[in-house]
């Protein structure tokens, strides 16, 4: 193989570690993002929206190693489930599975992937469109001729379709789109150093046909009928002004543990999903509008230090995907648990000069939130920061931060809201 074909030295002395910091990274963020959206109601006609569950037939118009000449498609199934939509958005996670064979190797491929739907009705069809995002799994030998290859990717899907009604609960389900992947093949099992070949696919046209069962639930609980009038009580709901900084490292998803990350920002809380195992289930988001990150300046393909010489990044933050389980709730300490999911942006790529600006996002953190008084608490808590690429480049060393956190909550009541 042509040595100019390597990836600019990219190497990778952790492959494997790096494949499964990907995929738990990705497959954590759905699991949050199922948590915190499948309670989320909204009022239509005295029901909220159904639920859309479906499964049905799909299929690639190209495989991984379908080079020009030697294309071939891929088919299996597609399944998903579309939680109630708010103002015509629905959260959706979605898992399909490919299978084939092609230029002498067989390619099984796993995608799962979350995001938004957002739908309108014309008469009975619904028409809609989607984002979806997540990783991609593929079997290791897919290459031409069953060369090795690179196990993970980040993966994402543009596209849209139409549900019509075939039943009560039922519709027939069809939806097309782009989806986008970034696998690369290996030079050989024991030196993993990723690299592409010319005309190696990145883009497939994807296709979907089936079932879909749309459930109905139980009116909004907070939503109740009066002589025929409906009013809606906003929930309780609280904001944070936070502040992170990182004491130490794990090694759980990450390769690296040289750098040292302080954030400030914004945290919204609001009870959304009642209670659980005694714990009230609250909506989270956060703004980070300051994410400082102190790394090594100069560093290999894994995030190794190369020289004692160090940078200071800025960079920011969002972490719309959100669950807070807080527990004793009225109290004047009251322990809480989240977890959150996001994006991190920098000035410049971070971890290794070979890596990327941006990064995905998940945190765990544990702590305390003590009251102040009627409006006012103090919380503290104990923070483990993730942030990795999760392969959208070959690189992708990722770094689990140790960090304490603190921050002032204000209460913003629960107030009734009549009228809608």
């Amino acid at each position: 193989m042509d040595s100019r074909l390597l990836c600019r030295e990219v190497k990778s002395k952790d492959e494997e570690r790096g494949r499964n910091m990907s995929k738990a990274c990705g497959a954590s963020l759905l699991l949050i993002a199922t948590l915190c959206f499948a309670g989320h109601l909204a009022a239509q006609d005295k029901v909220t929206a159904p639920y859309q569950l479906y499964w049905g037939y799909s299929a690639l118009t190209n495989s991984p190693n379908g080079l020009p000449g030697s294309r071939q498609p891929l088919q299996g199934w597609d399944a998903s489930a579309a939680f109630p939509a708010w103002r015509n958005l629905r959260f959706k996670i979605d898992v399909s599975h490919y299978s084939g064979s092609n230029l002498g190797a067989q390619q099984r491929l796993l995608v799962i992937m979350g995001g938004g739907r957002y739908e309108h009705t014309f008469g009975k069809e619904r028409l809609f469109a989607q984002a979806l995002f997540g990783d991609a799994g593929l079997n290791k030998y897919w290459g031409p001729n069953g060369q090795a290859g690179m196990t993970a990717s980040f993966s994402a899907l543009l596209g849209g379709g139409a549900d019509t009604p075939i039943g009560k609960h039922l519709a027939l389900h069809i939806e097309a789109g782009m989806q986008h992947t970034n696998f690369a093949l290996i030079q050989s099992v024991n030196y993993a150093a990723p690299y592409r070949i010319p005309g190696l696919p990145t883009y497939f046209g994807r296709y979907s046909a089936g079932l879909q069962w749309e459930p109905i639930l139980k009116p909004d609980r907070f939503v109740t009928a009066q002589a025929g009038n409906f009013s809606r009580v906003r929930p309780e709901s609280e904001i944070a002004a936070e502040e992170l900084n990182s004491f130490g490292h794990f090694h759980i998803f990450g390769n690296t543990w040289w750098s040292y990350l302080h954030a400030a920002g914004f945290e919204y809380d609001r009870h959304s999903w009642g209670n659980f195992l005694g714990a009230r289930l609250d909506y989270v988001a956060e703004f980070l509008p300051v994410v400082i990150l102190n790394e090594p300046s100069d560093t290999d393909v894994w995030g190794n230090p190369q020289s004692p010489a160090r940078a200071v990044v800025p960079g920011i933050g969002i972490t719309p995907i959100g669950l807070r389980m807080m527990w004793r709730d009225g109290n004047r300490w009251k322990p809480y648990y989240t977890v959150k999911g996001g994006m991190l942006g920098f000035t410049q790529k971070v971890l290794s000069r070979y890596a990327s600006y941006e990064n995905f996002s998940l945190q765990n953190s544990a702590g305390f939130q003590f009251r102040i008084n009627d409006r006012w608490d103090f919380r503290a808590a104990i923070n483990d920061f993730h942030f990795s690429n999760g392969f959208v480049v070959p690189s992708n060393p990722g770094i689990d931060e140790m960090a304490w956190g603190g921050g002032f909550s204000y209460r913003l009541g629960a107030t009734p809201k009549s009228g809608q």
